[in-house]
């Protein structure tokens, strides 16, 4: 899509002037335009859920693949299904100018900024108290903010936009990084500012800690490490907020369990479920207007297919027992702890699935089998007989037609599935767990900010500042929840960091975003991603590159800004 589309006519409101006399002119009556759109605040609500529709979309609905973009191509997992352009495995087209993973992600963020800024624009002409524009505005700020954050973070510096397009505009340049990161920092500051406290909004709501919360990141990434600190104090301070630190919620009683796999249970990611802990929660309802459906179809934007995409395929495994081949698991796809209608396209890399749990492998409770999953229960009766009731990932029994880890059998972790509480309807079988073939979506909110994070960002802050005792102790904060072994002060440093928010945060979170912001992604991938490191098994003779720190401009964009140039990234 060209970028003058983009910044234009797809993202803000289109007003077509016409200078033929006044009865040639069309007035809406009966019908929704651009001139009538915004009458009252109901309307302006109605397009700040918009803004979290755009999110939503963007992070986690897009399609099957693009949401996991940002893990695919990182430190944290590989492709088990290797493709051209589709998951980051041939990373030389996957990350051309002209490939589909920048240009999707540019296009979606620079929608939200556009709605964004037609709000900002708007409310300003509006007869609205004092106090409904500031938290109108606030709201939109934030998104606006978000977006040219992740911009930033993705692309480098890029070009600001900072209101309502009226009309096809084809000459941007860009600013630099830290430029775009000073407007991120400034509307989220006017957000976190502005916004109400968590108490005050309702599930699902951006609210003035989740504005901290991310304004922190932002200073971390400007260096402004002592802001970032206060930041996050801010959160952290919130009496309002608080680790989870006893079992709660819609799953409590149940063994195996924790207070880590609590957090992860349908129902249990909200405020008004007990949860502390959540600071932005993205709401999922299945089978309303806007939530996700009991399918996987891709074209549900409301879908989320962490499932689909980061459990193994255990119906593909084959296992030879005296020459003949058995299914070991054959009632897949199943809604237990083999995986549900899991494809095996995000396997964990040894190092995420090993290395960092060395030294407190059976303590942290956040690597106990229900919460990452090692040992997988045989269904197959036939193949118990031969005294194989269980495969375990790390010593695999012999005959296997695979090497693991591989797509059809690895260590996963179910924070990505339900297991035994898939929704009614997704069950062919519920006595068994058998689930219909067209499962594959998680059916839980999830967590966009959480405040285990927040005490990681703080963490970050203060051994910048030099303060490693104080970073020790948020760090602590984090592994004392999870039972783990605590950390030493002579430990810490941001390997460290990067390895504690792999095993707090794992899979949920968007690790592209992390190591882009810290520059750290070419390292990571070299020292934990043999995968992507070694140019003989990504497949396209290539490997890792230091240029990847930062996606390309998408050439659809350069080629459309016809009135001045936009300057690709070095390296493309």
């Amino acid at each position: 899509m060209k970028k003058s589309i983009i910044l234009s006519i797809l993202l803000g409101s289109v007003l077509v002037s016409c200078n033929e006399s006044a009865f040639l002119r069309e007035t809406p009556e009966d019908f929704m335009s651009t001139s009538n759109a915004f009458q009252t605040e109901s309307d302006f609500e109605m397009s700040i859920n918009n803004l979290y529709n755009l999110t939503r979309y963007e992070f986690y609905g897009y399609d099957e693949s693009k949401p996991f973009d940002y893990i695919y191509g990182t430190d944290i997992v590989f492709d088990g299904v290797p493709g051209p352009t589709l998951r980051h495995s041939n990373m030389l087209a996957a990350y051309d100018p002209t490939a589909a993973i920048p240009r999707v992600h540019w296009n979606n963020l620079y929608k939200l900024i556009a709605g964004a800024n037609t709000v900002i624009d708007r409310v300003e002409t509006m007869d609205f108290s004092e106090d409904v524009r500031t938290l109108l505005t606030a709201k939109a700020r934030f998104f606006r903010g978000f977006a040219y954050r992740t911009l930033a973070y993705l692309y480098g510096g890029v070009p600001l936009e900072l209101h309502e397009v009226l009309g096809a505009k084809t000459d941007y340049v860009r600013s630099t990084r830290e430029e775009t990161l000073e407007q991120a920092k400034e509307d989220v500051k006017f957000a976190a500012e502005n916004l109400p406290d968590i108490v005050d909004v309702k599930d699902g709501e951006i609210s003035s800690p989740a504005a901290y919360h991310l304004l922190s990141e932002i200073y971390l990434a400007l260096g402004m490490n002592e802001e970032a600190k206060n930041a996050a104090t801010e959160v952290i301070d919130n009496q309002a907020l608080g680790l989870m630190k006893n079992r709660f919620g819609s799953r409590a009683t149940e063994t195996p369990g924790d207070v880590y796999w609590d957090l992860f249970r349908r129902n249990n990611q909200n405020r008004s479920a007990g949860n502390t802990e959540g600071i932005w929660v993205i709401q999922f309802e299945t089978d309303l207007p806007g939530g996700g459906s009991s399918t996987a179809d891709l074209k549900v934007t409301g879908n989320y297919l962490f499932e689909r995409n980061c459990s193994p395929y255990t119906g593909l495994l084959e296992l030879t027992v005296n020459g003949k081949k058995y299914k070991p698991f054959n009632n897949w796809p199943c809604g237990d702890y083999t995986g549900g209608r899991g494809m095996g396209w995000a396997i964990p890399t040894k190092y995420f699935s090993n290395t960092v749990w060395e030294n407190d492998f059976y303590g942290d409770i956040r690597n106990a089998e229900h919460n990452f999953v090692r040992h997988f229960k045989v269904q197959n009766s036939a193949v118990v007989a031969f005294g194989i009731s269980e495969i375990d990932v790390d010593n695999p029994p012999t005959g296997l037609n695979i090497v693991v880890p591989a797509r059809p059998l690895f260590a996963y972790q179910t924070k990505c599935t339900t297991p035994y509480n898939h929704p009614d309807e997704v069950y062919e079988n519920k006595a068994t767990w058998k689930l219909k073939s067209i499962a594959g979506t998680t059916f839980t909110d999830q967590y966009m900010f959480r405040l285990a994070e927040t005490y990681l960002l703080r963490a970050e802050a203060y051994l910048n500042l030099g303060r490693k005792d104080l970073a020790v102790a948020d760090i602590n904060e984090v592994r004392g929840r999870a039972n783990a072994t605590p950390a030493q002060e002579e430990q810490i440093n941001m390997d460290y960091i990067l390895d504690e928010r792999m095993r707090e945060l794992g899979i949920e979170e968007k690790r592209r975003l992390t190591l882009m912001r810290t520059g750290l992604l070419y390292d990571r991938v070299m020292k934990c991603n043999p995968y992507y490191a070694n140019p003989e098994t990504n497949g396209d003779g290539v490997g890792m590159q230091k240029h990847y720190n930062l996606w390309p401009i998408p050439q659809s964009a350069i080629e459309a800004n016809i009135g001045a140039k936009l300057e690709q990234n070095p390296g493309y």
